[in-house]
C-alpha cells in the first residue's frame, strides 16, 4: 500500500502516466516540462515563430512607403522613439503575461476577471483578420502560379486589355511656340508641326499600366463596387483552398508542426530580400529609387508635424502585431524560466530591421522602373495593394528573366504571408485548448482542420468580384480601432489595476531578481507614456475618421454599417463579460466589482513546482482531486 503515497509528479510538470493506453497528444512530448499543454521543442522553434509573426506583409509594402512620405530617413527618428515608448512595452509585457500563466488570450484574464472581455475581442478580431489575410496570400498563389509563363501576362496589354492600357505616358497636350507665340495645342498638332513642348506645360491622357489593368480584370474581376457582389472567381477560390491547405497541414501537430515549418517560411523570404536588393542595386536608376526612399538630404522638418508621429506610432503598433492574442498565445508554450527580456527585445529589433532592410530592396526596382518609363519615382511608388500585385510587378516585368524574380517575390510575399497565419490559427486553437483541454488533447487535429474549413467558407465572400472592397472593409475596421481599444484596456488593467508592482514581481520570478533601475525604464512607459500614447492615436484615429473606399471607389453607407458592425461585435463581449462577471459575484455592487478586480483563485503559474511562496495558496481543483483520489491503475502499479 505505501505505492500510494508516490507523487503524482516525477519532476515539475513531468506527470506519470498510468493510463493503460498511453495515448499522447501530439502538442506535447516527454521532454515537454509542461506536458499537458506542451512546450516549444527549443528556443529556435519560438523565436522564429515570433518573428514570422511580427514581420507581414506590413513591412514589405507600407514601411518604405511611410518613410518615403514622412521625410526619408528622419522617418526613423519618430519610428525609433516610438518602438522604445510604446512597441517594446507592449510586446515585453505579452510575452510575460503568456509566459508567467502558460494560458492563451482568454483564459490569461484569470488576472483580471472583469477585463476577461478584452481577450475574447483580441480572439475575435484575430479571427476577422485571419479570413482576409488568407484571401491575400491566395492573391499572392494566384501571380505565383502567373509567373511560370515565357512572358508575364501583366507585361503588356493583351487581349484583356481596353483602349485606357498602355505601357508608356500618352501626351495629350501642352505648349509651344509656334511663329513666334506661345500656343497651346493637342500634341497631333505639335509634331505634324514638328514643335517641341515647353518643358512643364505636358498633359498626358489618363491610362493604365498592363499591371493595373491585369491586377483589376484578370486577377481580381473586380466590380463597380460594394453594391455588385458578383460570381465566386473559380481561381481565386481555389487559391484560398490550397492556402488554408498549407495552414492546416503546418498546424496538424500544433508548435510541434509549426515549430519545424517557421525555419523555413521565416529564414528565406530575408534570402529572397538580400537576392532582389543586390539584383536591384545593379540596375540603372536604382540609387534613383533608393535616394528617394531615405533621401539624399532627410527632411528634418518633417519631424514638426504630428501626421508624422502618429504614421510611427501606428506603424511601430501594428507591425509588432500587439494586442492581437498571438504574442500572449505563443509565449504560453514557453518553459517557465525562459528569459523573455532578451527575447522580446530580439524580435522587435529584427522585426523593425527587416522593415528597413525591405526599403532598400523595394525602391531599388521601382527607381530602375521609373529610369525605363521615363516617369518620376513618385509616379511608380504606392503603398499596400498597389504596390505589392501592380507596381512591384510592372517593375519586375521590365527586368531580363522577369518571369524568376517575379516568382522570387511573390514567393517571399507568401512565407511572409504564411507564417503570421500560422501564429494567428494558433492563437484561436490556443483558446480552444484553454477551454477544453481534453477535447484538444485527443482531437487536436479535427479540431484544427474543421477551423480552417469553416475559416475557408468565411473566406469565400472575399473571392468573389467584389471581395477586394471585403479585404478592405475588414481591414479598414477590425484591423483598426479594435485593436487599439483592446490594447488601452489591456495595459490599464494589468498596470493600474492589477499592480504594476506586482506584474514585475510576477515576471521576476520567471527572470529573476532585477534592479530597480532595471525596472526604471519599463516602469515609467508602462505607467504613463505608453497608455497616453495609446489613447492618443485611438482619438486621433477616430477624429480624422474617413468614409472607407478603394481607390477612387467610395463605400455605399450600408458597407460602412457593416463595418461599424464588425468592429462593435468585437468589442461589445468587453461590457458583457463584465456585466456577467459582476452579476455572478457575491455582496454589494461595490463589493461585486472589487471582487471582479481581483486576480481568479486559479491565477499563477501553471504548473505547481513554478508558484513557490507568492501563489502557494494556488490550487487547481482538478489537480486537487487528481492528488486526493488515487486512480485504479495508481494502485495496480
Amino acid at each position: 500500500m505505501g505505492m500510494l503515497n508516490l507523487p503524482g509528479f516525477l519532476s515539475c510538470g513531468k506527470k506519470k502516466d498510468f493510463s493503460l493506453t498511453n495515448e499522447k497528444d501530439a502538442h506535447s512530448s516527454d521532454s515537454d516540462e509542461n506536458s499537458e499543454r506542451g512546450n516549444w521543442s527549443n528556443k529556435g522553434d519560438y523565436l522564429l515563430s515570433m518573428v514570422g509573426y511580427a514581420v507581414g506583409l506590413g513591412n514589405v509594402w507600407r514601411f518604405p512607403y511611410l518613410t518615403y512620405q514622412n521625410g526619408g530617413g528622419a522617418f526613423l527618428i519618430p519610428y525609433t522613439l516610438m518602438l522604445a515608448l510604446a512597441g517594446l512595452p507592449l510586446f515585453f509585457m505579452e510575452c510575460s503575461l503568456g509566459q508567467f500563466a502558460s494560458l492563451g488570450p482568454v483564459s490569461v484574464w484569470r488576472i483580471l476577471p472583469l477585463f476577461q472581455g478584452v481577450g475574447i475581442t483580441m480572439v475575435i478580431i484575430s479571427t476577422f483578420v485571419t479570413i482576409y489575410y488568407n484571401v491575400i496570400i491566395a492573391y499572392a498563389l494566384y501571380y505565383l502560379f502567373a509567373s511560370f509563363q515565357k512572358v508575364l501576362p501583366w507585361s503588356d496589354c493583351f487581349s484583356w486589355a481596353d483602349e485606357f492600357c498602355s505601357k508608356t505616358r500618352i501626351v495629350s497636350d501642352c505648349n509651344a511656340t509656334f511663329h513666334e507665340e506661345i500656343i497651346h495645342a493637342n500634341y497631333s498638332f505639335i509634331t505634324s508641326k514638328n514643335l517641341t513642348c515647353i518643358n512643364g506645360t505636358i498633359n498626358y491622357k489618363p491610362v493604365q499600366f498592363p499591371s493595373e489593368q491585369y491586377w483589376n480584370k484578370v486577377a481580381l474581376q473586380r466590380s463597380s463596387g460594394l453594391d455588385e457582389t458578383g460570381r465566386i472567381v473559380w481561381y481565386l477560390a481555389l487559391c484560398l483552398l490550397l492556402s488554408w491547405i498549407i495552414v492546416a497541414a503546418a498546424l496538424f501537430k500544433g508548435i510541434k508542426s509549426s515549430g519545424k515549418v517557421v525555419y523555413f517560411t521565416a529564414l528565406f523570404p530575408y534570402v529572397i530580400l538580400l537576392i532582389l536588393l543586390v539584383r536591384g542595386a545593379t540596375l540603372e536608376g536604382a540609387l534613383d529609387g533608393i535616394e528617394y526612399y531615405i533621401g539624399r538630404q532627410s527632411n528634418i522638418t518633417k519631424l514638426m508635424e504630428a501626421e508624422v508621429w502618429k504614421d510611427a506610432a501606428t506603424q511601430i503598433f501594428y507591425s509588432l502585431s500587439v494586442a492581437w492574442g498571438g504574442l500572449v498565445a505563443l509565449s504560453s508554450y514557453n518553459k517557465f524560466h525562459n528569459n523573455c527580456y532578451s527575447d522580446a527585445i530580439l524580435v522587435c529589433v529584427t522585426n523593425c530591421a527587416t522593415s528597413i532592410f525591405a526599403g532598400f530592396a523595394i525602391f531599388s526596382i521601382l527607381g530602375h522602373m521609373a529610369f525605363v518609363s521615363e516617369r518620376p519615382v513618385s509616379e511608380v511608388v504606392d503603398s499596400g495593394f498597389d504596390l505589392a500585385f501592380v507596381a512591384y510587378p510592372e517593375a519586375l516585368s521590365k527586368l531580363p528573366v522577369s518571369p524568376l524574380w517575379s516568382f522570387l517575390f511573390f514567393f517571399m510575399l507568401l512565407l511572409l504571408g504564411l507564417d503570421s497565419q500560422f501564429a494567428t490559427i494558433e492563437t484561436l486553437t490556443t483558446t480552444i485548448q484553454d477551454i477544453y483541454p481534453k477535447v484538444m488533447k485527443k482531437l487536436r487535429m479535427p479540431v484544427t482542420l474543421g477551423l480552417c474549413t469553416l475559416l475557408f467558407f468565411l473566406g469565400l465572400i472575399c473571392v468573389t468580384q467584389a471581395g477586394i472592397y471585403w479585404v478592405n472593409l475588414i481591414d479598414h475596421f477590425c484591423a483598426g480601432w479594435g485593436i487599439l481599444i483592446a490594447a488601452v484596456l489591456e495595459i490599464i488593467g494589468i498596470i493600474y489595476i492589477y499592480g504594476g508592482n506586482r506584474f514585475i514581481e510576477d515576471i521576476e520570478m520567471m527572470i529573476g531578481k532585477k534592479s530597480r533601475l532595471f525596472w526604471l525604464w519599463w516602469r515609467v512607459c508602462w505607467f504613463f507614456i505608453t497608455p497616453v500614447l495609446l489613447l492618443a492615436i485611438l482619438v486621433w484615429s477616430l477624429i480624422t475618421f474617413s468614409r472607407p473606399s478603394y481607390g477612387s471607389v467610395l463605400y455605399p453607407t450600408w458597407g460602412t454599417a457593416v463595418g461599424w458592425c464588425m468592429i462593435i461585435f468585437c468589442v461589445i463581449w468587453i461590457p458583457i463579460v463584465a456585466i456577467v462577471k459582476i452579476l455572478k459575484a457575491e455582496g454589494n455592487l461595490v463589493q461585486r466589482i472589487v471582487s471582479c478586480c481581483r486576480p481568479a483563485a486559479n491565477w499563477g503559474p501553471y504548473l505547481e513546482c513554478h508558484r513557490g511562496e507568492r501563489y502557494s495558496h494556488v490550487v487547481d481543483p482538478e489537480k486537487k482531486r487528481e492528488h486526493e483520489i488515487p486512480t485504479v491503475s495508481a494502485i495496480v502499479y
